[in-house]
């Protein structure tokens, strides 16, 4: 009895003397939460994770493979085999001679477009239109989905998501068909107004200073019902335990929206305009093309119709070229400083650290 009393009172707490070449107190239950070598923590070396050969999960995963096959040969068709086409920024560009025959002049043709005062109005007005755009269009899908979810009846919630969903899927030629009709010279406001003894009414369609809100309009009729259905499901992932809790607290409409609503949007709000900051220097081609005649480059020229300008219209492919370069890189750019920005807020942006 002594001796396991004395046992027990040693330094190993075992009552058995170390083995040799073993540090006193290697011999443990294996419970140690100390830090250094297996031994020192009294435990045992984990068991190495099995890790199957590469060979053998592509066995695994043939049938997910295989369903991804289109996707990535759409991808690699239409998305990346056209950047080969780059190498036009740094050529002078003959479409007789070729990618490889053209003679190569480096960045000539970045110097060129970066001293263009032509390409800086561009720029500048790039920037201006999506910002007001983005003001003006990022708010409304984001009340349109709150107010939608508030309502009781689920035929009428139905009714209304499907008028302001069905405008996405008219193209952008209908849509500015649609906005001459009504806001036009002839247009219904410009007959109305007329009737009613206005002599001169205003032409909203070619007023370059209303054009950066007229095209705001039109997105926002456009794809504001679209752009709802992904903060509906951000709604729907809110647990209705917390509305119910703040209503028994005594919490109003405005403070539940406040201090529930708008916190669980948030993560789908950033990223979504970390998304949409992507698109800052390449949005709105097409609407941008069909109204430039009628507003006149002044107010409606961007960075893509001033590349589609340079290197389709006039054929100077190589300019056109470098303009669509800087603005891929530039997007780039703008959505990895957003996606920073996020992450130094808390947030998980595009991706988590």
């Amino acid at each position: 009895m002594s001796a396991i009393t004395k046992g027990d009172r040693s330094g190993s707490g075992s009552g058995r003397e170390p083995l040799p070449g073993r540090p006193p107190g290697a011999l443990g239950s294996g419970t140690g939460a100390g830090t250094g070598p297996w031994w020192r923590r009294g435990g045992r070396p984990a068991a190495p994770r099995r890790t199957l050969r590469w060979r053998a999960r592509l066995r695994r995963d043939k049938a997910l493979l295989l369903m991804t096959l289109p996707a990535v040969a759409l991808l690699a068709v239409f998305g990346y085999a056209p950047m080969l086409g780059l190498v036009m920024a740094f050529q002078s560009y003959d479409l007789y001679e070729g990618f490889f025959h053209s003679p190569w002049v480096g960045l000539a043709n970045f110097q060129q477009l970066f001293s263009d005062p032509g390409f800086w109005h561009a720029f500048t007005n790039t920037l201006v239109l999506f910002s007001v755009q983005l003001a003006l269009f990022f708010p409304v899908p984001i009340a349109l989905a709150i107010l939608l979810d508030s309502l009781l009846s689920r035929r009428l919630r139905s009714f209304v998501q499907s008028v302001v969903t069905l405008p996405h899927f008219f193209s952008m030629v209908m849509v500015v068909t649609i906005f001459n009709e009504m806001l036009g010279g002839s247009g219904l406001l410009d007959t109305f107004l007329r009737s009613h003894g206005v002599r001169n009414p205003p032409s909203i369609m070619t007023d370059p200073a209303t054009f950066k809100f007229l095209i705001s309009g039109q997105l926002i009729w456009k794809e504001a019902g679209w752009s709802m259905i992904v903060f509906l499901a951000a709604l729907a992932a809110i647990s209705p335990s917390l509305y119910e809790a703040a209503a028994v607290d005594g919490a109003g409409w405005w403070s539940r929206l406040w201090h529930i609503t708008l916190p669980g949007l948030k993560p789908i709000t950033i990223l979504l305009l970390i998304l949409q900051l992507g698109y800052a220097l390449t949005f709105g081609f097409e609407q941008m093309l069909i109204q430039l005649p009628a507003v006149g480059p002044g107010a409606g020229q961007v960075l893509t119709t001033f590349s589609y300008e340079n290197g389709i219209v006039n054929g100077d492919f190589s300019y056109g070229a470098a303009a669509g370069l800087f603005l891929g890189v530039t997007s780039v750019i703008l959505i990895l400083a957003a996606n920073k920005v996020a992450h130094l807020f808390g947030e998980a942006g595009l991706y988590r650290k």
